[in-house]
Protein backbone atom coordinates (compact mmCIF):
# COMPACT_ATOMS: atom_id res chain seq x y z
CA UNK A 1 0.00 0.00 0.00
CA UNK A 2 2.94 2.67 0.67
CA UNK A 3 4.61 1.31 -2.66
CA UNK A 4 0.94 2.29 -4.47
CA UNK A 5 0.75 5.42 -2.72
CA UNK A 6 4.00 6.72 -3.11
CA UNK A 7 3.37 6.12 -6.81
CA UNK A 8 0.20 7.50 -7.02
CA UNK A 9 1.72 10.44 -5.22
CA UNK A 10 4.68 10.93 -8.14
CA UNK A 11 2.57 10.51 -10.55
CA UNK A 12 0.17 13.47 -9.67
CA UNK A 13 3.36 15.47 -8.85
CA UNK A 14 4.46 14.24 -12.63
CA UNK A 15 0.80 15.74 -13.84
CA UNK A 16 1.24 18.78 -11.77
CA UNK A 17 4.18 20.12 -13.31
CA UNK A 18 3.68 18.96 -16.74
CA UNK A 19 0.43 21.38 -16.38
CA UNK A 20 2.42 24.34 -14.94
CA UNK A 21 4.77 24.11 -17.44
CA UNK A 22 2.24 23.97 -20.25
CA UNK A 23 0.15 27.36 -18.65
CA UNK A 24 3.17 29.29 -18.81
CA UNK A 25 3.02 28.97 -22.52
CA UNK A 26 0.32 31.13 -24.64
CA UNK A 27 0.15 28.66 -27.56
CA UNK A 28 0.75 25.22 -27.48
CA UNK A 29 1.50 23.13 -30.84
CA UNK A 30 1.26 19.73 -31.10
CA UNK A 31 3.78 17.48 -33.15
CA UNK A 32 3.12 14.33 -34.43
CA UNK A 33 6.23 11.91 -35.52
CA UNK A 34 5.89 7.78 -36.07
CA UNK A 35 9.71 7.45 -35.23
CA UNK A 36 10.48 6.30 -31.60
CA UNK A 37 12.54 8.93 -29.08
CA UNK A 38 15.62 9.09 -29.46
CA UNK A 39 15.53 8.88 -33.40
CA UNK A 40 17.14 12.07 -35.41
CA UNK A 41 13.82 13.62 -36.61
CA UNK A 42 12.02 13.18 -33.10
CA UNK A 43 15.62 15.01 -32.02
CA UNK A 44 15.44 17.36 -34.97
CA UNK A 45 11.88 18.71 -34.11
CA UNK A 46 12.68 18.84 -30.13
CA UNK A 47 15.64 21.35 -30.84
CA UNK A 48 13.06 23.73 -33.21
CA UNK A 49 10.73 23.33 -30.18
CA UNK A 50 13.45 24.60 -27.75
CA UNK A 51 14.55 27.41 -30.21
CA UNK A 52 11.15 28.91 -30.73
CA UNK A 53 10.44 28.46 -26.52
CA UNK A 54 13.52 30.69 -25.98
CA UNK A 55 12.95 33.13 -28.91
CA UNK A 56 9.32 33.51 -28.26
CA UNK A 57 10.25 33.98 -24.13
CA UNK A 58 7.84 31.09 -23.65
CA UNK A 59 5.25 32.15 -25.18
CA UNK A 60 4.82 28.82 -27.86
CA UNK A 61 6.00 25.58 -26.78
CA UNK A 62 6.11 22.79 -29.15
CA UNK A 63 5.05 19.50 -27.81
CA UNK A 64 6.38 16.15 -29.32
CA UNK A 65 4.50 12.85 -29.55
CA UNK A 66 6.87 10.40 -30.66
CA UNK A 67 6.14 6.78 -31.78
CA UNK A 68 3.10 7.12 -33.57
CA UNK A 69 1.12 8.30 -30.34
CA UNK A 70 -1.14 10.43 -32.07
CA UNK A 71 -1.65 7.66 -35.36
CA UNK A 72 0.59 7.18 -38.27
CA UNK A 73 1.78 9.49 -41.05
CA UNK A 74 -1.13 9.14 -43.58
CA UNK A 75 -4.01 9.85 -40.83
CA UNK A 76 -1.90 12.60 -38.79
CA UNK A 77 -0.95 14.08 -42.06
CA UNK A 78 -4.84 14.44 -42.63
CA UNK A 79 -5.29 15.66 -38.95
CA UNK A 80 -2.88 18.20 -39.50
CA UNK A 81 -4.14 19.95 -42.98
CA UNK A 82 -7.79 19.85 -40.70
CA UNK A 83 -5.94 21.63 -37.88
CA UNK A 84 -6.40 18.68 -34.77
CA UNK A 85 -2.85 18.36 -34.70
CA UNK A 86 -0.98 21.34 -35.49
CA UNK A 87 2.38 19.43 -37.48
CA UNK A 88 3.47 16.98 -38.43
CA UNK A 89 6.81 15.31 -39.51
CA UNK A 90 6.23 12.48 -42.38
CA UNK A 91 8.02 11.29 -45.58
CA UNK A 92 7.76 12.77 -48.98
CA UNK A 93 6.65 8.87 -49.72
CA UNK A 94 3.51 9.73 -47.59
CA UNK A 95 2.39 13.10 -49.22
CA UNK A 96 2.04 10.94 -52.69
CA UNK A 97 -1.90 11.22 -52.68
CA UNK A 98 -1.87 14.90 -51.18
CA UNK A 99 0.99 16.90 -52.56
CA UNK A 100 1.17 14.89 -55.70
CA UNK A 101 5.22 16.91 -56.61
CA UNK A 102 6.22 14.58 -54.10
CA UNK A 103 5.73 11.74 -56.22
CA UNK A 104 8.71 12.94 -58.64
CA UNK A 105 11.22 12.91 -55.61
CA UNK A 106 10.13 8.55 -55.76
CA UNK A 107 12.22 8.22 -59.11
CA UNK A 108 15.48 6.49 -58.65
CA UNK A 109 18.56 7.83 -59.31
CA UNK A 110 17.10 11.27 -59.34
CA UNK A 111 19.51 12.60 -56.75
CA UNK A 112 23.43 12.22 -56.88
CA UNK A 113 24.39 12.22 -53.18
CA UNK A 114 22.65 13.37 -50.25
CA UNK A 115 24.56 16.22 -50.18
CA UNK A 116 23.12 16.89 -53.52
CA UNK A 117 19.50 16.47 -52.28
CA UNK A 118 20.18 19.19 -49.60
CA UNK A 119 21.56 21.56 -52.10
CA UNK A 120 18.06 21.49 -54.65
CA UNK A 121 15.93 21.03 -50.97
CA UNK A 122 17.36 24.28 -49.69
CA UNK A 123 16.97 26.26 -52.74
CA UNK A 124 14.38 27.44 -54.88
CA UNK A 125 13.37 24.44 -55.62
CA UNK A 126 12.23 23.81 -52.28
CA UNK A 127 10.31 26.80 -52.19
CA UNK A 128 8.68 25.49 -55.14
CA UNK A 129 7.66 22.52 -53.58
CA UNK A 130 6.78 24.57 -50.39
CA UNK A 131 4.44 26.39 -52.32
CA UNK A 132 2.70 23.36 -53.22
CA UNK A 133 1.99 21.97 -49.87
CA UNK A 134 0.34 25.50 -49.13
CA UNK A 135 -2.44 24.74 -51.65
CA UNK A 136 -3.20 21.45 -49.70
CA UNK A 137 -3.52 23.49 -46.10
CA UNK A 138 -0.22 22.96 -45.17
CA UNK A 139 3.30 24.96 -44.69
CA UNK A 140 6.66 23.10 -45.29
CA UNK A 141 9.00 24.26 -43.10
CA UNK A 142 12.22 21.91 -42.98
CA UNK A 143 13.52 19.22 -44.85
CA UNK A 144 14.81 16.88 -42.83
CA UNK A 145 17.12 13.37 -44.59
CA UNK A 146 15.66 10.41 -44.40
CA UNK A 147 19.19 8.02 -45.90
CA UNK A 148 19.60 6.49 -49.09
CA UNK A 149 18.57 3.05 -50.19
CA UNK A 150 20.90 0.83 -51.46
CA UNK A 151 20.80 -2.92 -52.45
CA UNK A 152 21.75 -5.51 -50.20
CA UNK A 153 21.97 -9.47 -51.00
CA UNK A 154 23.55 -12.92 -49.43
CA UNK A 155 24.54 -14.32 -53.08
CA UNK A 156 27.50 -12.11 -54.42
CA UNK A 157 28.88 -8.27 -53.63
CA UNK A 158 27.03 -6.28 -57.26
CA UNK A 159 29.55 -4.28 -58.71
CA UNK A 160 27.81 -3.41 -61.79
CA UNK A 161 24.23 -3.76 -63.33
CA UNK A 162 25.18 -6.84 -64.94
CA UNK A 163 25.27 -8.46 -61.53
CA UNK A 164 21.85 -7.71 -60.91
CA UNK A 165 20.46 -10.06 -63.95
CA UNK A 166 17.96 -12.40 -62.45
CA UNK A 167 18.25 -11.69 -58.89
CA UNK A 168 15.28 -11.31 -56.74
CA UNK A 169 15.09 -7.94 -54.57
CA UNK A 170 12.52 -7.71 -52.16
CA UNK A 171 10.65 -4.22 -52.78
CA UNK A 172 7.91 -2.12 -51.50
CA UNK A 173 4.32 -2.77 -52.64
CA UNK A 174 5.32 0.48 -55.17
CA UNK A 175 4.89 0.60 -58.83
CA UNK A 176 7.92 2.68 -59.06
CA UNK A 177 10.02 0.17 -57.67
CA UNK A 178 8.78 -2.94 -59.60
CA UNK A 179 9.94 -0.82 -62.91
CA UNK A 180 13.11 0.08 -61.60
CA UNK A 181 13.79 -3.71 -60.49
CA UNK A 182 12.28 -4.71 -64.07
CA UNK A 183 14.87 -1.71 -65.42
CA UNK A 184 17.74 -3.05 -63.85
CA UNK A 185 17.20 -6.93 -65.23
CA UNK A 186 16.31 -8.18 -61.54
CA UNK A 187 13.50 -9.57 -60.63
CA UNK A 188 10.99 -7.52 -58.03
CA UNK A 189 9.51 -9.20 -54.94
CA UNK A 190 7.05 -7.24 -52.84
CA UNK A 191 6.48 -8.47 -49.46
CA UNK A 192 5.71 -7.15 -45.88
CA UNK A 193 9.11 -6.28 -44.30
CA UNK A 194 8.58 -8.28 -41.39
CA UNK A 195 8.95 -11.49 -43.75
CA UNK A 196 12.32 -10.25 -45.23
CA UNK A 197 14.89 -11.89 -43.28
CA UNK A 198 13.31 -15.28 -43.00
CA UNK A 199 12.90 -14.80 -47.21
CA UNK A 200 16.60 -14.10 -47.54
CA UNK A 201 17.42 -17.08 -45.22
CA UNK A 202 15.39 -19.68 -46.87
CA UNK A 203 16.09 -18.43 -50.33
CA UNK A 204 13.03 -17.25 -51.07
CA UNK A 205 14.64 -13.48 -52.30
CA UNK A 206 18.31 -12.91 -53.05
CA UNK A 207 18.08 -9.23 -50.95
CA UNK A 208 15.94 -6.45 -50.17
CA UNK A 209 16.94 -2.86 -50.08
CA UNK A 210 17.39 0.07 -47.61
CA UNK A 211 19.68 2.48 -45.89
CA UNK A 212 22.38 1.59 -43.19
CA UNK A 213 20.26 1.74 -40.21
CA UNK A 214 17.37 -0.69 -41.21
CA UNK A 215 19.87 -2.78 -42.70
CA UNK A 216 21.23 -2.63 -39.21
CA UNK A 217 18.19 -2.72 -36.77
CA UNK A 218 16.48 -5.53 -38.73
CA UNK A 219 19.35 -7.72 -38.96
CA UNK A 220 19.34 -8.36 -42.14
CA UNK A 221 22.93 -7.61 -42.26
CA UNK A 222 23.50 -11.26 -40.83
CA UNK A 223 21.84 -13.18 -44.00
CA UNK A 224 22.84 -10.61 -46.53
CA UNK A 225 26.51 -10.05 -46.09
CA UNK A 226 27.22 -7.96 -49.31
CA UNK A 227 25.83 -4.41 -49.40
CA UNK A 228 26.12 -1.71 -52.49
CA UNK A 229 25.76 1.37 -51.37
CA UNK A 230 24.27 2.29 -55.07
CA UNK A 231 21.90 5.02 -53.40
CA UNK A 232 19.52 4.74 -55.32
CA UNK A 233 16.90 5.94 -53.31
CA UNK A 234 17.05 9.45 -51.46
CA UNK A 235 13.48 10.11 -50.28
CA UNK A 236 13.03 13.46 -48.21
CA UNK A 237 11.38 13.97 -44.79
CA UNK A 238 9.40 17.42 -44.17
CA UNK A 239 8.27 19.24 -41.39
CA UNK A 240 5.04 20.54 -41.82
CA UNK A 241 2.55 22.83 -39.72
CA UNK A 242 -1.18 23.57 -40.57
CA UNK A 243 -2.22 27.12 -42.52
CA UNK A 244 -5.18 26.79 -39.84
CA UNK A 245 -2.64 27.14 -36.80
CA UNK A 246 0.54 29.16 -38.99
CA UNK A 247 -2.33 32.00 -40.02
CA UNK A 248 -3.20 32.30 -35.89
CA UNK A 249 0.63 33.25 -35.53
CA UNK A 250 2.22 36.94 -36.13
CA UNK A 251 4.45 37.58 -38.96
CA UNK A 252 7.23 37.53 -36.58
CA UNK A 253 6.29 34.43 -34.76
CA UNK A 254 6.46 33.06 -38.23
CA UNK A 255 10.21 33.88 -38.99
CA UNK A 256 10.96 32.73 -35.51
CA UNK A 257 9.45 29.09 -36.44
CA UNK A 258 10.83 29.12 -40.08
CA UNK A 259 14.40 30.09 -38.57
CA UNK A 260 14.17 27.35 -36.09
CA UNK A 261 13.17 24.68 -38.72
CA UNK A 262 15.93 25.87 -40.59
CA UNK A 263 18.28 25.38 -37.61
CA UNK A 264 16.89 21.76 -36.64
CA UNK A 265 17.72 20.25 -40.43
CA UNK A 266 20.67 21.15 -39.86
CA UNK A 267 21.09 19.26 -36.03
CA UNK A 268 18.83 16.41 -38.16
CA UNK A 269 20.80 15.91 -41.22
CA UNK A 270 24.04 15.75 -38.37
CA UNK A 271 22.03 12.80 -36.14
CA UNK A 272 21.30 10.95 -39.41
CA UNK A 273 24.44 10.96 -40.75
CA UNK A 274 26.00 9.95 -37.04
CA UNK A 275 23.77 6.86 -37.19
CA UNK A 276 24.71 5.89 -40.41
CA UNK A 277 27.86 6.08 -39.58
CA UNK A 278 27.55 4.24 -36.25
CA UNK A 279 25.49 1.54 -38.26
CA UNK A 280 28.18 0.41 -41.23
CA UNK A 281 30.75 0.47 -38.59
CA UNK A 282 28.78 -2.33 -36.50
CA UNK A 283 27.73 -4.15 -39.45
CA UNK A 284 31.29 -4.05 -40.84
CA UNK A 285 32.50 -5.32 -37.57
CA UNK A 286 29.88 -8.25 -37.41
CA UNK A 287 30.88 -9.08 -41.23
CA UNK A 288 29.05 -7.65 -43.67
CA UNK A 289 30.77 -6.32 -47.04
CA UNK A 290 30.27 -2.83 -48.13
CA UNK A 291 31.00 -2.40 -51.89
CA UNK A 292 31.34 1.33 -52.40
CA UNK A 293 33.57 2.05 -55.50
CA UNK A 294 30.58 1.31 -58.59
CA UNK A 295 29.92 3.10 -61.64
CA UNK A 296 26.17 4.43 -61.06
CA UNK A 297 26.17 5.57 -64.71
CA UNK A 298 25.05 2.12 -66.33
CA UNK A 299 22.32 2.29 -63.60
CA UNK A 300 21.26 6.03 -64.01
CA UNK A 301 20.85 5.02 -67.96
CA UNK A 302 18.77 2.31 -67.77
CA UNK A 303 16.28 4.11 -65.83
CA UNK A 304 15.04 5.95 -68.94
CA UNK A 305 11.90 3.96 -68.87
CA UNK A 306 11.00 4.70 -66.11
CA UNK A 307 11.06 8.22 -66.15
CA UNK A 308 9.22 8.03 -69.30
CA UNK A 309 6.66 6.41 -67.59
CA UNK A 310 6.58 8.74 -64.72
CA UNK A 311 7.46 12.00 -65.80
CA UNK A 312 4.90 12.86 -68.10
CA UNK A 313 4.37 16.27 -68.12
CA UNK A 314 6.37 19.27 -69.39
CA UNK A 315 5.95 21.06 -65.99
CA UNK A 316 7.38 17.65 -63.74
CA UNK A 317 9.92 17.05 -66.97
CA UNK A 318 11.17 20.34 -66.03
CA UNK A 319 11.61 20.11 -62.04
CA UNK A 320 13.28 17.37 -62.84
CA UNK A 321 15.85 18.63 -65.14
CA UNK A 322 15.92 21.66 -63.22
CA UNK A 323 16.91 18.63 -60.02
CA UNK A 324 19.37 17.03 -62.06
CA UNK A 325 21.17 20.26 -63.24
CA UNK A 326 21.53 21.35 -59.88
CA UNK A 327 25.18 21.60 -58.46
Amino acid sequence: MKFLTTTLAGLLASAALATAAAAECETTLRSSDTHPDGYPTVEGVKAMAEEVKEKTGGRICIEVFPSSQLGEEKDTIEQTQFGVIDMVRASFGTFNDIVPVTQLFSLPYLFRSEEHMHAVLDGPIGEEVSAKFAEHDLVALAYYDGGARSFYNSQKPIESIEDLEGMKFRVMQNDVFVDMMDALGANATPMPYGEVYSAIQTGVIDGAENNYPSYDSSGHAEVAKYFTLDQHLMVPEVVAISKLTWDKLSPEDQEIMREAARNSAELQRKLWAEQEAASEEKVVAAGAEIIKEIDKTPFIEAMAPVYEKYVTTPEDQDLVKRIQETE
